[in-house]
């Protein structure tokens, strides 16, 4: 399989630096690419999207979905991240492995596909911000979808998986919780420790059962990662500040398990930083699940949180090349044959896939 195109484009986007939320260089790289191949783009803010040619709203939608922002490159860099290049088969460089080449893997098919007669409208979204969940990413770009008219039925996130179906991702609630106690003197055993207090609840938390578990994603996890309070060894301290992260499934949503933690505390207040990171799950009956099963792929649940969890309406399934393990790493790659599979196998499912 000749994959030079790829490759070059690929390349000419790991040389455009793309943090989340300063992504318009790479939105340009990618827009003018697709015009140049005569994909009709559109952009909306640094999300560029494009939909098959005999697009008919009265079929169902299929999006194929992935992110080129990055996170910042990591100190321990020994090549220069921003300057790809090609070794021993590796492709060097920053958001080569998560997610360039997913990227590249799913515009290359989706141009050959575009015109193609498939049972479904095919809708590419090369998204922003994913790498932070903000506001001008998928948050976005789905609502402005829906004020168009568009309605997606299911999604193919590209992330690197190896080329293996995740069919579920773990959402994500931090409570910042405080417990107030009354100040005095330690030496005089006067006041309320709110360190006591913060302990009793803690264990409480720890204690906790959820009335249901996830078949798919088991127990929520619910784990206190940091802890505050006092100010001088002698003064009993009058608040205790604490963070808890949370790992929530399908069982229950976010909003009821905020709830039911708040119900079983006793002296602290619980105030989640947002609820929109939700669990992800889709069935192995869908379609996706079952064509991608058919290719000898092992469906898994991933550890890790995608723009899948914001996809609340629709069903999504991540799969993409490379390997989770390299993301975020140092030096940076991607195989050129893992791109080569990417594609090879994009397309066998799309023009497999019969119905949504």
């Amino acid at each position: 399989m000749n994959i030079d195109k790829e490759i070059l484009l690929l390349s000419r986007m790991v040389a455009t630096q793309s943090f989340s939320r300063q992504e318009d260089g790479t939105a340009t790289v990618i827009y003018d690419y697709l015009a140049g191949e005569g994909a009709d783009p559109r952009r909306s803010g640094n999300n560029v999207w494009a939909v098959s040619e005999a697009f008919d709203p009265s079929r169902p939608t299929l999006m194929l979905n992935s992110h080129h922002d990055t996170v910042k490159p990591a100190p321990s860099y020994t090549r220069d991240p921003f300057v790809p290049a090609i070794e021993d088969g590796r492709l060097y460089g920053l958001g080569s492995n998560d997610a360039g080449a997913s990227v590249v893997s799913l515009i290359s098919v989706f141009l050959n596909l575009r015109k193609a007669e498939l049972p479904f409208n095919l809708l590419l979204a090369i998204t922003a911000e994913e790498e932070v969940g903000g506001e001008n990413g998928m948050r976005a770009f789905l609502p402005m979808l829906a004020r168009e008219g568009i309605t997606i039925d299911c999604a193919i996130v590209g992330e690197p998986t190896g080329m293996e179906p995740a069919v579920a991702e773990r959402g994500l609630v931090v409570l910042d919780c405080v417990t107030p106690g009354v100040t005095g003197h330690a030496a005089r055993g006067e006041g309320v420790n709110a360190i006591y207090r913060a302990m009793e609840d803690i264990d409480r938390l720890r204690a906790y059962e959820f009335p249901a578990v996830s078949p798919v994603l088991g127990p929520v996890g619910v784990n206190v990662t940091q802890i505050n309070a006092g100010w001088q060894h002698n003064a009993i301290p009058d608040e205790c500040k604490w963070v808890v992260d949370i790992r929530t499934t399908d069982a229950q949503t976010n909003e009821e398990v905020v709830e039911m933690l708040r119900s079983s505390v006793k002296w602290s207040t619980l105030t989640p930083r947002s609820t929109r990171v939700r669990a992800s799950v889709i069935d192995d009956s869908h379609p996706l699940v079952r064509t991608v099963a058919g290719f000898g792929r092992k469906p898994f649940v991933s550890p890790t949180t995608s723009d899948m969890s914001l996809m609340y309406d629709f069903p999504s399934l991540k799969i993409g090349p490379g390997q989770s393990s390299r993301s975020h790493s140092a030096d940076e790659y991607i195989l050129l044959d893992e791109i080569a599979e990417g594609i090879d196998m994009y397309n066998r499912i799309l023009t497999t896939l019969d119905t949504l």
